[in-house]
């Protein structure tokens, strides 16, 4: 792991030396910047490493190449917390987590992370409410007495389990919680030692993918009143549909929720690195379609709904010289 420390420090130096700024270092006249991502089972980690790609093949800071690396690490929460200590340059964050941590609420209560700055908003990750078909399992009250996973520690889903039992008159107390990454739940419910898991990705996600090819597989609606009631209370989740036949044996499409997948940075980063690799990604959006159908979604037009943490003076340069800050 790199050391973080001493922003100051960062300087063009011989490429024998090495700098640290806030996890870049300067060694054989190259940045190092890192990108925390997600499980490998989930969309974060695929698309992190062809990021991390783009960035080291385009993005140049005072005649010097960016070098990213993509790391596998606790998704949204986990992420949010790496950059409040600034222990990585940058991470994958979905827009409701982001919003907790910037505002304090949530996971975050009375801990605000204001340090937190926006580069871009990414694609909408879908939230999938996965079962067994053979399960009983229904509805999210049907979901009363029975193992769920919420996702490993640090991702999303534990905060949107909590809403999810809420809005339908129950709390964690009336379910079985486990905490399992997205690929540790799936095998569980393959195995029948779990009923059902959270997962909040872009579709199709590769764990679910692989549940779907071996056992009959069921997405569980979410609409109606109490969800209808969630999105008053949490308006960055939007209705959508799961398309039909995302999933082998998933004929029909499946109301459901998204949100936006963000990538963040913390207030330390020096613009001109913010500038570069903003620019590198939105300037290249097409590549990032050949590692994963949501790559597709990442788009300069949707770059700005990031929720309420504010852009990098650096992503926002870019930005308005685009036209998509005005």
């Amino acid at each position: 792991m790199i050391s973080r420390r001493n922003i100051a420090a960062l300087s063009v130096v011989a490429a024998a030396s090495l700098a640290m700024a806030s996890g870049l270092a300067l060694a054989q006249q190259r940045l190092f910047f890192g990108i925390a991502t997600g499980g490998t089972g989930g969309t974060y980690y695929p698309l992190g490493g062809m990021l991390a790609q783009l960035i080291s093949n385009k993005a140049t800071v005072s005649g010097q190449k960016v070098s990213a690396t993509a790391e596998a690490a606790g998704a949204s929460v986990g992420n949010a917390k790496l950059l409040g200590n600034k222990e990585i340059e940058s991470a994958f964050v979905a827009a409701d987590i982001l919003d907790a941590a910037f505002n304090g609420t949530g996971q975050f209560q009375g801990a605000p992370l204001k340090n937190l700055r926006a580069l871009g908003a990414l694609y909408p990750e879908t939230v999938q409410l996965i079962t067994r078909a053979d399960t009983g399992i229904n509805s999210v009250r049907d979901l009363k007495g029975k193992s769920i996973s919420s996702g490993a520690p640090g991702s999303g889903q534990y905060q949107l389990l909590t809403d999810l039992l809420r809005v339908h008159g129950m709390s964690r107390s009336d379910v079985k919680e486990d905490l399992s990454s997205f690929t540790q739940a799936v095998d569980k419910i393959k195995d029948g030692n779990l009923h059902a898991t959270l997962i909040t990705a872009g579709v199709p996600t590769s764990a679910v993918t692989d549940f779907a090819q071996s056992h009959a597989l069921k997405v569980i609606p979410l609409a109606g009143p109490e969800i209808a009631e969630l999105q008053k209370q949490q308006p960055y989740y939007a209705s959508v549909p799961l398309p039909a036949n995302t999933y082998k044996g998933q004929a029909g499409a499946v109301p459901t929720l998204a949100v936006m997948a963000v990538w963040v940075t913390h207030d330390a980063l020096p613009e001109a690195v913010a500038y570069e690799v903003t620019k590198a990604l939105y300037e290249n959006t097409a590549i990032m379609g050949q590692v994963h159908v949501q790559g597709k979604n990442i788009q300069l037009a949707t770059a700005t709904a990031v929720g309420s943490a504010p852009f990098h003076p650096g992503a926002a340069r870019y930005l308005k010289e685009k036209g998509a800050i005005k």
